[in-house]
């Protein structure tokens, strides 16, 4: 990995124990683990993060951050993002292998998910959540209109413990599509992004599967005597959303 996420905050609150020298080396040894994606071999680790006259501080912060296995010293945070970016990575290629087909051509996409249409009964508890479709926007017309019918479903699908929406409409309905084209664009934790409907559906299937999996959200919190969950709209807030990438609510 040449890129990864760094939190502030977390990092401080663990570390602020430290000596200068031992923050660097900590700070180096991070770099190094999330560069070569593999355990670090003890012996002259020091010489190979730049650190040779500080090799004791070194192996102080291998024994503090760092647990010893048979292969090495492992990060075991930093194996958990290694694992979700390379997760993400070969969902892009994959889409990308189907998208650009075996010869290199370009195979035509799927229709898009049709979305509800205002035609609708009063909302009964067995019935599909009320989406009020907004304007077609006359950007952008060659990404895939945001599916927000199939989106739900996979919501209901991988947190069917959560509170499922009975209308989706508004804000709501805004911070989805503004969620959906996000997420489709090439990025850190979506290397090929996404350019059709049935791309971006894998993909969100993956990142509810990740919620529920992978994150302390799916089990809430507690406060105050209660216990709070998100839901949907709370997840597709742009603040929020980005949370969860950065791996802020990861176990």
């Amino acid at each position: 990995m040449h890129y990864y996420q760094f939190h502030i905050g977390d990092y401080k609150s663990h570390t602020s124990h430290l000596s200068v020298i031992e923050d660097i080396a900590y700070r180096r040894l991070l770099d190094f683990y999330y560069l070569h994606e593999k355990p670090i071999k003890q012996h002259d680790i020091a010489r190979q993060i730049g650190m040779r006259e500080h090799e004791q501080d070194v192996l102080t912060i291998l024994d503090e951050f760092f647990l010893s296995s048979p292969q090495g010293f492992v990060h075991s945070r930093a194996d958990k993002e290694i694992a979700r970016f390379k997760e993400f990575a070969e969902a892009g290629k994959r889409g990308a292998a189907k998208r650009w087909g075996a010869n290199g051509e370009a195979n035509s996409p799927p229709n898009p998910t049709p979305i509800a249409t205002n035609n609708h009964k009063p909302i009964t508890n067995n019935q599909e959540p009320y989406i009020k479709e907004g304007k077609p926007s006359l950007s952008g017309t060659a990404f895939p209109p945001c599916p927000h019918t199939e989106l739900l479903k996979l919501w209901g699908k991988n947190l069917p413990h959560l509170t499922q929406p009975r209308t989706w409409e508004g804000n709501r309905q805004s911070n989805m599509r503004q969620r959906w084209i996000q997420a489709g664009k090439p990025s850190a934790y979506s290397p090929e992004g996404y350019k059709t409907s049935e791309e971006g559906l894998k993909w969100w299937d993956s990142f509810f599967g990740y919620i529920a999996n992978d994150t302390s959200l799916a089990n809430g919190f507690e406060t105050k005597g209660r216990t709070w969950r998100p839901d949907l709209e709370w997840v597709v807030n742009a603040t929020n959303f980005q949370k969860i990438i950065d791996g802020k609510y990861a176990k």
